[in-house]
Formats: structure tokens, C-alpha cells, sequence
């Protein structure tokens, strides 16, 4: 049966693939007509042979007109059609790809592992569940076309040294941004705050999580592009819309991370760096350019000395293990399914020595109260009157705040002061109810730690708990005294939304042996034997000890209750099973 095969509307016939006597296959091109500058296949609808030809080159069409006439037929041979790999467009798209991937880089992949470290996207892809991340920029270069050829630029600067995007991390939606230390040392670039800001603006819309892989340096001077429409560039906002995001900001350094990255990394929610890890807000160049002469980069801000001062909140060996640690402040927000084995009744009942004056390990209560292998301590370091860290109890994530025996007493000093005031911010801003774990004196006094500015730097723990807005649960275990009891409690024994002691519990308004010698001087001045004004100071402190111990503050309702330490675990959850969070707040997060 013949086959006419017309022509569907009006067009000009801009090619003929086939003659007279020709055998094609179905599917093959035929003729090519143009209509509005765009061309259309005309194909077989069958195999067969050609037996007429009705149109010539350059003919214009109608709707219906005949083009080709097609005799069906088995056909052995056929016109070759066009070659799907054969297309420039995407050789050209799978190259540039190549050149965005590590694959591309293989000479600067192995000098990067040759130290040690991980590449930018390996940080990614481990952070990341597999499949999940979408990258936002990843075909920009440095804003250098008219300097630099722009195949070096595709060479050279992939992603402008930043990798930019979306992704699940055990299936909670999260936003992420690694600089790309092999590209131009990680320095920023124009089109690399551009990245960042769509990215922060992206995140924001959503409420995502942000993790910054900050290793690199500061803004780079030879964006030539752009040097004409600026002169100092000191109205870029990335800094701005970083440190105004008001979700979780977690940020990672491994290597050098100098000026600008030091910056948006300081003001992460969390600072995690590897032992392996130099920061600063001045890199060499920018000490040298001061005329602070010649500094090594391994002689700025080791991560040693950023420790102790408070700078890292959390030092891990390596990248592997800061991402691993990442996961688990990220997934803070999702309950756990846990089997909590029995801990022995014995163990927490004997943490607390029966002797008042002898001092304990509490983070052997810590680890005795909340889940096994839940506790993530931080700034460890810094601050040793305060032990801070996320936990889980029972499966719910939980803040936890202690007092440390082992360091003048439990006293709280200045840089305990400001390690818990920032804590509670932080649990506050991220929606977590915190546990407090009380044993301390009161505030460190004294002419030197005045020097300190202890008075400011103690406000600072009032005011965090006065405006925290999330449950509060406080375990007194020892000496609850004075001021800094209360600060340990948000701000009163009446503020938790339940505040408890362990039978080994003490209260007073100041230390009791302190409370003796200063309520009773006249008093016991006027004996003048040794022993016996010795055995009366003992007295007194005894009388205070009993008025003061949890059994019978408890009763003049100082607290809510005296529990088994055993029981601990339980009685928070009951607890906190029945309080309603607030509203994730403050506005910000100190920095320090």
C-alpha cells in the first residue's frame, strides 16, 4: 500500500535527506522544512522505498501539499540518521562537569589528601544523606574574564572556590557551604558571596539548618571584573545576612581559615575545628601588610591555644569526626528511639561522697544521668567551673549545664560565667529545655577576680536565665549557695519548671562555714579556750548544715522535691513530658 506522506501546514523546504530509489528504515529524516526560523524532521512512518520525490529545495508549503512517496518494503540497508553522541552541546556540558568535580583536579586531590585532609565535596557528600544534594553555582569562576582566558578560569576556579546547596542529613532538610581551599586558597570572591548570599537567602526562606565548612581566607584583591564598581567593597552583605540568620549556624574548620572565613565561622552557633587547624581574623598577609612583620600561618591561632579561650566549642581529630559530630547537633531537633539499660541504683547514689568536703567527678554524674554515649561536651577547655554540652535523656535532646567540684570548689567565675550565659542562649535559640546540675558555693570573690570583671561577666548568666524561654529543669546534688545557686536555676529556685535535689543536697544563702564565722565573729571571739570555740564553730555549722540540707529545705518548700539519684533520668523526663516549649529566641547569639 502506497504511502503519501504530506506536509502538516505551511513552511519552506530548507533540506531533502532522500532520493528517488533510496530504502529507509522507519524513522529516518526525509526532509527538513522551516517555518519561522525553526526547522522540523519530516520521517518515515515505515520502512520502504522512495518513490517519488514531489518538492525541490527552497519550495514553499501548504498544509496537505505531498512530499515524499513511500512504497512499504523490508529494507536490508537504510539512510544513516543523526548520531545522539554526536552533539557538541553535551561534550561541551559533560567537560565542564568533569572540571567542577574532584576527577577534574587530580593533581590538586592527591596534595590535598598528601596532607591529610579531605577535599571540599567529600566533606559534602559525607555530611550529606546519598542522592539528596542539590548544588546552587556550581558552574561560576572568579569574576576575572578580562584578565584570564576563560578556559583557565574553568581550570582554575570552580565554583569560585565555594560549594553552595541543599540536601537531606538523615533525612532533616539542611543547607551547607564549603570553601574550596583548592581554589585560590579559599579566598572570597565576588561570585562566591554571590553564591552565598541566594544561599542564606534560600535557607532562610525554609528555616534550614546551616553547616560552613570555613577553611580558607579573607576577600581576594584581583576580581578585575568588578574593580571598576568598587572601591573598597566594604557593602558586600554576606557577613551581614550570615550573622543575622536566625537558623542553626554550625560551622567547621580544618586547615587555615584566616580574615573573612574566621569571621562568618565566628559567628557560628557551634565552632568545631580539627586539631589540625590554625584560625584568626588576620591571616600573614593582612600582619604583614600592618607592618607586624613576617609571620608563619602555623603561628596563628593554633588550634591549642583556641581551645583554651574559648574560640572552638568543640576540637575533633579530623574532618571525618567534625561532620560525624555535626550529624549528631543537627539531628538535636528529632526525638530518639532509645533502649535505656538499668544502671545500677549503687552508682549514682555513690557519686556524691558522704563526706561534704570532699570533692567528685561530675561528669560522672553527667554521663550517669543522660543516655549512654549521648553526651557531647563543649568549650571543655575554657571555662572549668562550668561543664556544658547537648545529651539526650530518654531519647529527648536536652541542654545540660553543671556545676565542676573539681575547679575552686564549683565557684563560678568569670569565664564560667560567660560559658553558661552563652549555653543557655544557645539552647534557648535552638528550642532545647535544659537540665542543670548544681553543686557550687556561690560566685569566686576575691580582689583578683574582681580584676576580671567578674561583676559584669556574672550578669551575663542572670540575664541569659532571666530571658530563657525554654523548659528548665535543676538537680541540686550538693551545695546550692547563695547568688550562684540561683543563677544556676535561671534566676531562683521558683523559675525551673521543676527543681529537685538529691538527699546529699545542701542550700544556704552563703557557704555555712562562711555564714558561721560572720553571723557568729562577736560570738565566738568571746571564747577564749581554742578547743572549745572550735567545737562551737562546729556546732554552729551543724545547726545550719541541718537547717540547710535538702530533707528539710525541701519541707519549708525552698524546692519541689528530694529524689533517689537513681531516679534522676526518670524524674527529668516526667518532668519535662509535661512542660511546653517556648518559642525559639534570643534574636541573637553571642558570639563570646
Amino acid at each position: 500500500m502506497t504511502i503519501i506522506i504530506k506536509a502538516e501546514s505551511a513552511a519552506i523546504v530548507s533540506e531533502i535527506r532522500v532520493k528517488e530509489g533510496d530504502r529507509v528504515s522507519v524513522g529516518a529524516v526525509l526532509v527538513i522544512t522551516e517555518l519561522m526560523k525553526m526547522q522540523h524532521e519530516i520521517c518515515a512512518s515505515e520502512s520502504g522505498v522512495i518513490s517519488a520525490v514531489h518538492v525541490a529545495l527552497g519550495d514553499e508549503l501548504c498544509g496537505g501539499m505531498p512530499l515524499i512517496t513511500l512504497e512499504p518494503a523490508k529494507v536490508d540497508s537504510e539512510i544513516p540518521m543523526d548520531k545522539a553522541n554526536a552533539r557538541p552541546d553535551f561534550a561541551e556540558f559533560e567537560t565542564r562537569m568533569e572540571l567542577v568535580s574532584d576527577g577534574g583536579r587530580p593533581d590538586a586531590v592527591a596534595r590535598r589528601h598528601a596532607r591529610g585532609g579531605r577535599t571540599a565535596r567529600e566533606n559534602i557528600e559525607d555530611l550529606f544523606d546519598a542522592g539528596s544534594f542539590t548544588e546552587y553555582g556550581a558552574l561560576a569562576v572568579a569574576a576575572q574574564r578580562i584578565r584570564r582566558p576563560l578556559a583557565e578560569l574553568h581550570e582554575r576556579t570552580q565554583g569560585d572556590g565555594i560549594i553552595c546547596g541543599t540536601g537531606l542529613v538523615a533525612g532533616q532538610p539542611t543547607a551547607a557551604m564549603a570553601v574550596d581551599y583548592m581554589v585560590l586558597a579559599g579566598t572570597q570572591g565576588f561570585n562566591h558571596h554571590r553564591k552565598m548570599d541566594r544561599l542564606i537567602e534560600l535557607a532562610g526562606r525554609n528555616n534550614l539548618p546551616m553547616v560552613l565548612f570555613a577553611e580558607g581566607g579573607g576577600g581576594r584583591p584581583n576580581d578585575y571584573d568588578v574593580e571598576q564598581m568598587m572601591a573598597a567593597w566594604l557593602n558586600v552583605g554576606s557577613f551581614r545576612h550570615f550573622a543575622a540568620y536566625k537558623g542553626r549556624k554550625i560551622g567547621i574548620v580544618a586547615g587555615f581559615c584566616f580574615a573573612g572565613n574566621a569571621a562568618l565561622f565566628g559567628v557560628c552557633n557551634v565552632r568545631i575545628a580539627t586539631q589540625n587547624s590554625w584560625i584568626g581574623m588576620g591571616g600573614p598577609a593582612m600582619i604583614e601588610g600592618g607592618g607586624l612583620g613576617v609571620v608563619k600561618p602555623t603561628k596563628i591561632g593554633p588550634s591549642d591555644t583556641q581551645v583554651k579561650n574559648g574560640v572552638i566549642d568543640l576540637l575533633t581529630q579530623d574532618e571525618a569526626s567534625a561532620v560525624a559530630a555535626t550529624k549528631i547537633l543537627l539531628a538535636l531537633s528529632q526525638k530518639a528511639e532509645v533502649a535505656m539499660p538499668e544502671v545500677p541504683s549503687e552508682v549514682l547514689r555513690s557519686i556524691v561522697p558522704v563526706d561534704r568536703t570532699r570533692a567528685y567527678d561530675m561528669r560522672k554524674a553527667v554521663l550517669a544521668v543522660v543516655d549512654p554515649d549521648s553526651f557531647l561536651e563543649l568549650r571543655r577547655d575554657f571555662g572549668f567551673g562550668m561543664i556544658t554540652g547537648f545529651a539526650r535523656i530518654k531519647g529527648r535532646a536536652v541542654g545540660l549545664l553543671a556545676n565542676n567540684p573539681l575547679h575552686l570548689g564549683g565557684a563560678i567565675d568569670a569565664a564560667a560565667g560567660d560559658k553558661g550565659a552563652r549555653f543557655l542562649q544557645l539552647c534557648d535559640a535552638w528550642g532545647l529545655p535544659v537540665v542543670t546540675l548544681c553543686d557550687t558555693p556561690g560566685f569566686m570573690v576575691g580582689p583578683e577576680v574582681e580584676e576580671t570583671g567578674q561583676v559584669a561577666h556574672i550578669s551575663r548568666l542572670f540575664l541569659a536565665g532571666a530571658h530563657f524561654g525554654q523548659p528548665l529543669v535543676t538537680v541540686i546534688l550538693r551545695k546550692a549557695y547563695g547568688l550562684g545557686a540561683m543563677a544556676m536555676a535561671g534566676g531562683g529556685f521558683d523559675r525551673p519548671h521543676y527543681c529537685c535535689a538529691w538527699p546529699t543536697g545542701e542550700v544556704g544563702a552563703m557557704g555555712l562555714e562562711g555564714a558561721v564565722k560572720l553571723g557568729h565573729r562577736d560570738h565566738l571571739a568571746a571564747i577564749v579556750d581554742p578547743d572549745e570555740r572550735e567545737a562551737e564553730y562546729k556546732r554552729l555549722v551543724a545547726e545550719l548544715y541541718e537547717r540547710g540540707k535538702a530533707l528539710n529545705a525541701a519541707s519549708l518548700l525552698e524546692f519541689d522535691a528530694v529524689i533517689d539519684p537513681s531516679a534522676t533520668s526518670d524524674e527529668i523526663d516526667r518532668a519535662l513530658s509535661t512542660a511546653q516549649p517556648g518559642s525559639p529566641g534570643p534574636r541573637y547569639i553571642d558570639a563570646w
